[in-house]
C-alpha cells in the first residue's frame, strides 16, 4: 500500500489478543478502536499495540453517544469481530431462532455497533459449522440481520491450512458492503500445506516443566502419571496406543493423541493439554501454538499459562486475517 495515501480504518470488535487486528494492521489498516472485556486479554492486547484505543469494558456498555466520540465524525471503512455466539448449538430445536436467543445477545451487539457507525464494509467470523446449522437458518438470519441495516452479505468458510497457516482450521466469514460492490474473500494461497515441523520445529527442545529463552515457549509440568502414558503414544498415534491397564477412559477423542510432524497441527483450542508434541513428551507451550497460529515470536502473551492457551485458541490467525484484509482493501 502506497504510503502516502490515508490509511483505511477498522474497528476491531471482541478483539481478544488481536489476531484480527494484527491481521488487519499488517495489511495497511490503520485502528480506530478496539473492545474486549476479558482481562488477560486485554493485557495482552495493550501490551502488543501501545497505541491502539482499547476499551476494556462489554460491549453492552458501550454507548452510541461513546462510540460516536471515538469515530469523531470520521468515516469507517470496515468493523471486523467475532462475537461468541454460544446458544447456536441447540437454537432451533427448541423453537427458538438464533437472532432471538439471549445466550446470542453479543451477535447483536455487534449488529447494533454496525449499524451505528455505518462501515463501508463488515467481516464477522465465527465457528464453521454455524453456516450449516439447523439447515442453514441460522446463517440465513444473520444475512436477514445485516440486511435489514443495509448490507449486501457473502458467506463462506474459510480453510487457514489453504492459506499457509499450518494448522487444520475452519471458520465461517460473513462478508457484507453497501457500495454496491462484490464482496470478496481470499483465493487459497499455497498447494502444499505447512507442517507442524515447519512452523515449530526450530525451536528449543523442552522437558516437561522446562522454560527456555524465547517468551512464552515454557513447558507445561506434568504428572509423572501423564508422562507414563504420554510414553506408550507414537508419532501420529492415540490412547488406543496405551495399555489397556493404563488407558483412560472415554472423554474427547483429541486427548492422549500425538501430532504428526510432517502434516498441519490439529486445530488450537483453548485447551491443549493431552496434545503431545511430536516428538517431545509434553504438550506444546504456548508459543508454539502461537507459532501455528501464525503469530510473530515477539507478539508477546501475557496473564497465566490458561489464559494465554485460551487467548491463543480463541484466535484468528493473523496470516488469514491478513490475506481477508487485502480482499477487504481491494473492495474500497
Amino acid at each position: 500500500m502506497d504510503k502516502n495515501k490515508v490509511k483505511l480504518s477498522f474497528i476491531d470488535l471482541f478483539s481478544g489478543a488481536g489476531g484480527m487486528t494484527l491481521g488487519f494492521e499488517n495489511a495497511g489498516f490503520k485502528n480506530m478502536f478496539s473492545i474486549d472485556n476479558d482481562i488477560f486479554s486485554c493485557d495482552t492486547y495493550s501490551s502488543n499495540f501501545p497505541m491502539h484505543v482499547l476499551l476494556r469494558k462489554d460491549i453492552g456498555e458501550l454507548e452510541k453517544k461513546e462510540i460516536l466520540h471515538l469515530v469523531g465524525g470520521k468515516k469507517v471503512d470496515v468493523v471486523i469481530g467475532g462475537p461468541p455466539c454460544q446458544g447456536f448449538s441447540i437454537a432451533g430445536r427448541i423453537g427458538r431462532r438464533f437472532v432471538d436467543d439471549p445466550r446470542n445477545h453479543l451477535f447483536k451487539e455487534f449488529s447494533r455497533v454496525v449499524g451505528i457507525v455505518k462501515p463501508k464494509i463488515l467481516v464477522m467470523e465465527n465457528v464453521a459449522r454455524l453456516y450449516s446449522h439447523n439447515k442453514g437458518k441460522t446463517k440465513q438470519e444473520i444475512v436477514n440481520e445485516f440486511e435489514k441495516i443495509g448490507y449486501k452479505i457473502d458467506v463462506k468458510i474459510l480453510h487457514s491450512e489453504a492459506y499457509g497457516v499450518p494448522q487444520k482450521r475452519s471458520r465461517v466469514f460473513f462478508i457484507g458492503n453497501r457500495l454496491g460492490v462484490e464482496n470478496l474473500f481470499p483465493e487459497p494461497r499455497v498447494k502444499e500445506y505447512i507442517s507442524i515441523e515447519k512452523a515449530i520445529g526450530d525451536l528449543p527442545k523442552l522437558k516437561s516443566g522446562q522454560s527456555s529463552l524465547i517468551p512464552n515457549h515454557e513447558s507445561m509440568n506434568h504428572t509423572a502419571q501423564m508422562l507414563f502414558k504420554m510414553s506408550y503414544v507414537p508419532e501420529g498415534g492415540s490412547k488406543q496406543s496405551i495399555p489397556s491397564r493404563f488407558r483412560p477412559l472415554g472423554g474427547d477423542v483429541r486427548k492422549y493423541i500425538r501430532y504428526k510432524k510432517n502434516e498441519p497441527s490439529y486445530c488450537v483450542t483453548g485447551d491443549m493439554r493431552k496434545i503431545f508434541h511430536y516428538n517431545q513428551n509434553r504438550a506444546l507451550t504456548v508459543r508454539e501454538l502461537a507459532r501455528i497460529q501464525t503469530y510473530p515470536d515477539k507478539f508477546i502473551f501475557l496473564g497465566n499459562k490458561i489464559s494465554q492457551q485460551q487467548q491463543v485458541g480463541n484466535s484468528i490467525p493473523p496470516l488469514l486475517a491478513f490475506f481477508v484484509a487485502k480482499e477487504i482493501a481491494k473492495m474500497l
